[in-house]
């Protein structure tokens, strides 16, 4: 009888299980973590690398340099810290923010990650965040303690900025109206041009005013180009057998081995918000027996984790269906394309990262 990958590997650690993790995040940490994630630790402006066929992406360069060298002056309310008797200041005029926009894996985040790091203030006055971690701020601290803790920011970042209900509408409006009265200048990145967010979504139509009022907080800026995660660079790795993956998983200290589907339900019972922590320590994601996800909501569950897994740089090794046939012809035609694609996108780069896991 042969012997399975995991009797040969018994004097080795078992490894772990996202689908046995059912972590707690307080409020003070995410208030704590918003800052660039660790893929984007080292990245400068000096680092961007801009494709020369495209010269938006060095015009971003120089107009993200210039906006974070005009943040070094006092804050608008009077400085860093607010007084509570302090005069409230006149709303700006003319947009607060810049607004990058451009398809997946032209380097928007790297660029708005440099621009926190360029910007001449203490961290604890600039936040850094995706928009599902935004939202989930104010789900955890309520709307008035958020506006509160981000007002005496100099820098509020979001990356991903995405609308996809009209209550995220309507919240998200107030919150950013009410952070730009305080002073505090807006930086986000997004596929979709602010006057189209919602598009394919939800009746974007009905909720004009509010995406109209986020636009004008924002002075577009368009960056070109093709996806820098597969550009010259060889074609993902094709799925690995299930042997493989079990056999990387019990030698790779620190890595975690679930079942596809198991993992999809399990991530149903996690709150998105909680899927950073979800990942705390990993390093390495093996998963068999991947297959198409059954339907929407679990593709966006899906999408958020890709997205926190890529940000720490863990390598995904998976048997299966490869990963650019995980989402159905309905979902990469349907309103969240653009999430697909990058999910897509991220993942493929990360079963490349994967590719030494497995024994020669």
């Amino acid at each position: 009888m042969p012997t399975s990958p995991i009797t040969e590997a018994a004097t080795e650690a078992a490894p772990l299980s996202l689908c046995a993790r059912e972590p707690r995040v307080p409020a003070d940490r995410l208030v704590a973590e918003m800052v660039p994630p660790p893929r984007f630790d080292a990245v400068r402006f000096d680092t961007y690398v801009p494709d020369p066929k495209q010269p938006s992406q060095t015009e971003a360069v120089r107009v993200l340099s210039d906006f974070a060298a005009g943040l070094g002056g006092a804050h608008a309310s009077g400085g860093g810290r607010r007084r509570w008797f302090a005069r409230k200041p006149a709303a700006p005029t003319g947009p607060r923010g810049v607004y990058l926009d451009g398809g997946y894996g032209v380097g928007k985040t790297h660029l708005l990650a440099s621009l926190w790091h360029a910007t001449p203030a203490d961290p604890s006055l600039k936040a850094f965040g995706t928009f599902v971690e935004l939202t989930n701020l104010v789900g955890a601290l309520g709307f008035q303690e958020t506006v509160r803790t981000l007002s005496g920011h100099r820098l509020l970042c979001i990356d991903e900025f995405e609308l996809d209900d009209p209550g995220d509408t309507v919240l998200v409006s107030s919150l950013l109206s009410r952070l730009v009265e305080a002073g505090v200048a807006l930086a986000a990145t997004s596929n979709t041009l602010p006057g189209k967010l919602g598009e394919g979504r939800f009746a974007a139509a009905d909720f004009l005013r509010e995406i109209q009022g986020l636009s004008a907080h924002f002075r577009p800026l368009r960056i070109d180009g093709e996806d820098y995660r597969h550009r010259g660079l060889p074609e993902a790795p094709a799925p690995a057998s299930e042997d493989q993956v079990t056999r990387a998983a019990y030698a790779t200290p620190g890595a975690s081995l679930d079942d596809f589907p198991g993992l999809l339900e399990h991530l149903a019972r996690v709150h998105p918000s909680r899927y950073g922590a979800l990942t705390d320590d990993l390093k390495a994601v093996c998963l068999t027996d991947v297959r198409p996800v059954p339907d929407q909501s679990t593709a966006l569950r899906l999408v958020v984790l890709a997205d926190r897994l890529y940000d720490r740089e863990v390598p995904v090794l998976a048997s299966g269906l490869p990963f650019d046939r995980l989402f159905s012809e309905e979902m990469l035609n349907g309103g969240y394309r653009k999430k697909y694609f990058r999910a897509i996108s991220r993942l493929t780069a990360l079963a490349r990262d994967a590719k030494g896991l497995i024994a020669q």
